[in-house]
């Protein structure tokens, strides 16, 4: 048995065999995507990336990206006949960094979440060809999308083969069976909302929050200083000396 390069193919690799060849495709293989729409869709990612991250930090059972291809058939390869979701979440896999997402290399794994995000180039097949895709092939048990320019967010839920539409709750979110946490708009943002309908903090958002408590606390302390100076100012007057009163 040996083993070479396929000339017209230099991305497979061809096993020689008494019987057969043997085509292998790839696994370590780059990215292949094309720049964001803008800084509202890079951004609108990293958030996702950093909000889901921290909230799983205990688990390493997942991967999450954005912008990353899934190379889900060997002929993609050169076809290049679809392109990666602009976020997605894969379950009960290695959580490490990769270079894509290779179906053939991760047991056969596709997505449990999608979510893409719209633009005015992209809307049509985000909610045609890809909404099929992730349907018939992908069996993505949830998919949803989002338009940062116009906040247009929707979601489904693959039931029997098809996606259904999710139904919003009071607050308009609607909810990740796959996540186990909220999707709802929040200052024009995407954002993850946990049961108990609290806001999935960012890292900076959540250093923000412990500055302006402790602040608030010193505010609270340097409050109470005042009102008990006051009061001795009052007992002074008054004839009383406050010393004594401790």
């Amino acid at each position: 048995m040996t083993a070479a390069k396929n000339p017209e193919n230099p991305a497979e690799l061809t096993i020689h065999t008494e019987a057969e060849d043997i085509i292998i495709p790839p696994s370590d293989l780059w990215s292949d995507e094309p720049p964001l729409e803008s800084d509202l869709h890079r951004e609108q990612i990293e958030l996702l990336l950093a909000c889901l991250k921290w909230w799983w930090r205990q688990r390493n059972d997942f991967y999450a990206t954005g912008n990353l291809t899934i190379y889900f058939s060997p002929e993609q390869i050169t076809t290049r006949d679809f392109r990666g979701p602009d976020f997605f979440v894969v379950k009960d896999c290695e959580n490490r960094p990769r270079k894509s997402w290779v179906l053939w290399a991760e047991q056969g794994k596709y997505p449990n979440v999608i979510i893409e995000l719209l633009s005015n180039s992209t809307a049509k097949v985000d909610k045609g060809l890809k909404f099929e895709l992730y349907q018939e092939t992908f069996r993505t048990p949830e998919y949803f999308w989002f338009h940062p320019n116009t906040l247009e967010f929707q979601g489904f839920r693959l039931v029997g083969g098809k996606y259904q539409p999710l139904e919003p709750n009071a607050q308009g979110w609607l909810w990740s069976q796959q996540l186990e946490l909220f999707l709802g708009i929040y200052e024009s943002k995407l954002r993850f909302f946990n049961v108990d309908n609290q806001l999935v903090a960012t890292p900076e958002e959540r250093v923000q929050a412990a500055e302006r408590k402790i602040e608030a606390e010193r505010q609270q302390r340097e409050l109470v200083q005042q009102q008990v100076e006051e009061l001795k100012a009052r007992l002074k007057e008054l004839g009383v000396n406050p010393e004594e009163l401790e």
